[in-house]
């Protein structure tokens, strides 16, 4: 059989026999990287260690201390503890099983109320599993066969998802044990690669998270490479209950949530004190940078919202009402009612560029198992502003913009980094202008000095914008303001 050539990181170049699985590469290479190994990027794509090579590639070998690795273990531990789940539960139905930024969970389908004891139990049932080392084995079917296969173990949302993909569709599984799950993965080679790991809660969630499907049954878990790093984010964990700000809200008399309206939430006299210095240094600040203050109406017509795109592009986020006859939206942004302030009279080029802030209540519909305290409500106060500039006058206007950002995060001891945020799907507008406005704000963070990452089709549907994000003092992130264009 012929060689194949393999590019490693440190720029060396190796042969291997054609057909040999990654890992064994792996193993070849070094015996701790064999045994420490989670997956391997060849040419740029994850692959599991089981894999083949029959060509060249650059091959770079995924451990546990990276982002991937990590990845990789929380999305196997997923499929661990559905495994754990079909031993203490039989019947119950499986969804969807993914990793997340910090940790994983499995949407469920169960005739049993899943209480806290029983994430103790299946944790018990888990480490049997992790400690039986079970490979995890992928097998490509088709489509036809796949779909077979999940109605005969009666397994709906399995078939759901099978049936949304072309007729000519292969479909990959995993099997670990007596368990199989419908999966592209990739994994770890083995259950034995979870080392430390935890079952953190239980939510409620919408099959594919629509209010109007059935509601599952949702367990949240973690996992991380070392006890050590589970532990440091448990303790973390402590700390943010801690600070939880719906206690302390209840604690220190700052606002109250009713049953009467769900996600709107009352401010409370100590909340008021608190909210209203906050407005007296937000006015001090936009003072100083030259804006001017407005409020705009928190209804009007639908004619207004079919010319901004809210009604064909946001339209099952907002509120609607009729008044004599005719439909009204209650607004989920400030930016229309700002253009109509712009609009009122005619300007000259010399007025430019014209700041104009507004503190405007909007409103924006949340599913209700979404809602969470004041991180997640129904109507809420944006500190609105808008600028109206020459073209030639965007990038000295972003930097400005940029600059009274850091000013007032500073202030309050915030650190953060910045995304930019592009095109999406759902957007309206000429290619042209998306990238004329994308290279615009690139240019001006370039210049400014503002490190950002890039964030894919996360842009408004109407502008590219820059979004900032906050590190709490737990180093939680949470995304805060935005420059939109």
């Amino acid at each position: 059989m012929s060689n194949i050539k393999v590019s490693l990181p440190d720029g060396s170049v190796k042969e291997f026999e054609a057909g040999s699985s990654l890992l064994s590469i792996a193993k070849s290479l070094n015996q701790k990287l064999g045994k420490t190994a989670l997956l391997a990027k060849v040419d740029g794509e994850n692959k599991d260690l089981s894999d083949v090579l029959d060509h060249d590639a650059k091959v770079e070998f995924v451990t546990p201390d990276s982002e991937e690795g990590l990845h990789a273990i929380r999305h196997t531990a997923s499929h661990v503890m559905a495994q754990a789940i079909q031993h203490l539960f039989p019947g119950t139905k499986f969804a969807i099983g993914p990793a997340i930024e910090k940790g994983f969970y499995y949407d469920l389908d169960s005739d049993h109320v899943f209480t806290p004891d029983d994430l103790r139990a299946i944790e018990k049932e888990m480490s049997k599993i992790i400690k039986a080392n079970y490979p995890l084995v992928r097998n490509e079917i088709p489509r036809a066969e796949a779909l077979a296969k999940f109605k005969a173990e009666d397994e709906p949302y399995k078939v759901e998802l099978i049936e949304d993909l072309p007729e000519d569709a292969v479909i990959s599984t995993y099997t670990q044990g007596d368990f199989t799950d419908l999966c592209a993965g990739p994994h770890c080679p083995s259950t034995g690669r979870v080392k430390a790991y935890k079952l953190m809660s239980i939510a409620g969630a919408y099959w594919r998270g629509d209010e109007h499907n059935k509601m599952l049954q949702r367990i949240y878990g973690t996992a991380f490479a070392s006890k050590e790093d589970l532990e440091a984010y448990l303790h973390m964990m402590e700390e943010a209950e801690k600070r939880d700000h719906r206690k302390l809200g209840k604690q220190l008399g700052l606002f109250m949530l009713s049953d009467y309206g769900p996600g709107f939430p009352f401010f409370l006299p100590n909340g008021m004190i608190i909210r209203n210095t906050l407005i007296d240094y937000w006015r001090e600040v936009h003072r100083k940078y030259g804006y001017q203050e407005v409020m705009t109406p928190m209804i009007m017509n639908r004619q207004l919202w079919e010319t901004s795109g809210h009604w064909d592009h946001y339209k099952e986020n907002m509120y609607f009402t009729q008044i004599d006859g005719d439909d009204y939206a209650i607004k989920p942004m400030n930016c229309p009612g700002g253009m109509l302030v712009y609009a009122n009279e005619p300007h000259s080029y010399k007025e430019l560029p014209l700041r104009v802030g507004e503190l405007g209540l909007v409103h924006r519909h949340e599913l209700s198992g979404a809602l969470h305290g004041l991180f997640r409500v129904r109507c809420f106060t944006q500190d609105d502003a808008h600028i109206f500039m020459m073209p030639n006058q965007i990038e000295d206007v972003i930097q400005e913009t940029i600059r009274l950002f850091d000013e007032v995060y500073a202030t309050f001891g915030l650190t953060y980094h910045a995304e930019l945020s592009t095109r999406p799907d759902n957007s309206m507008g000429d290619d042209a202008t998306w990238e004329m406005t994308t290279n615009a704000l690139r240019k001006a963070m370039d210049d400014f000095g503002l490190k950002y990452s890039i964030n894919e089709g996360d842009g408004a549907f109407y502008g590219p914008k820059i979004d900032f994000h906050l590190k709490d003092s737990i180093g939680r992130t949470w995304q805060c303001g935005t420059i939109q264009l």
